[in-house]
């Protein structure tokens, strides 16, 4: 944990909560479409229809909206109501709008590594949803930079880097998805501290055996990341 110079952090789930309202919108999107068919892996079509738009719509929960909305077309073969799709439009809407809850720890690890590293928020995800939630969020001030970008992964770092004029071994990252945030950097020669969080999204899921060999950090809260990197 030496020379590090940038710290950068995921947002949704290692910030503030996100996922568990994703989890409750397909709960209710599920109980609209018991009306028209009995699916036990429900989430999971809906999964699949996500994992086919990634690359039009992109993430978050617009993305997520439309996923929906093709779905209940798919799966009631296009007997759905108007005022049915509205729904899943208002469950989309919820979704968007939905209270911020900052996580536990977060602000006063923010305000102890403030002014000792650049601080750094590192997302993905559609740019006006996540500009406002980390306006909704209040820490805002505590960060000398903001990257939201639309995919994840080795090139949209290393470019970041390139931008930043930064060495990949003076970064640290911070995030919950060990397939979003740490095996991307860590294999760029990046430091990185994993924050689990209770419930994680399918698409970010890793095998065990991705992980073999890979150098980075555990932790159980935010707070704990200040005396792993004074250490």
């Amino acid at each position: 944990m030496t020379d590090i110079k940038l710290i950068a952090f995921d947002a949704d789930d290692t910030l503030w909560e996100n996922e568990p309202f994703f989890t409750h919108a397909q709960d209710r999107f599920t109980n609209l479409l018991a009306n028209y068919i009995e699916v036990e892996n429900m989430h999971d079509r809906l999964y699949a229809t996500e994992k086919k738009n990634l690359s039009i719509f992109g993430y978050g929960a617009k993305s997520f909206t439309l996923s929906m909305i093709e779905t209940a077309i798919e799966l009631s073969e296009g007997k759905i109501t108007g005022k049915e799709i509205q729904q899943i439009i208002d469950f989309g809407k919820d979704l968007i709008q939905h209270p911020l809850e900052v996580l536990e720890g977060v602000e006063e690890t923010l305000a102890a590594l403030k002014g000792k590293y650049e601080l750094m928020v590192l997302t993905k995800g559609d740019l006006f949803d996540q500009e406002a939630k980390l306006a909704r969020s209040g820490l805002a001030a505590f960060f000398d930079h903001v990257e939201i970008v639309s995919e994840k992964d080795e090139a949209t770092y290393q470019q970041i880097f390139n931008r930043y004029k930064v060495k990949a071994e003076d970064v640290l990252m911070i995030g919950n998805s060990l397939k979003s945030d740490i095996l991307p950097m860590v294999a760029l020669g990046a430091k990185a501290i994993h924050i689990p969080f209770h419930t994680t999204w399918v698409h970010e899921l890793v095998d065990e055996k991705t992980l073999e060999g890979k150098e980075y950090h555990t932790v159980e809260n935010i707070r704990n990341i200040i005396s792993l990197i004074n250490q």
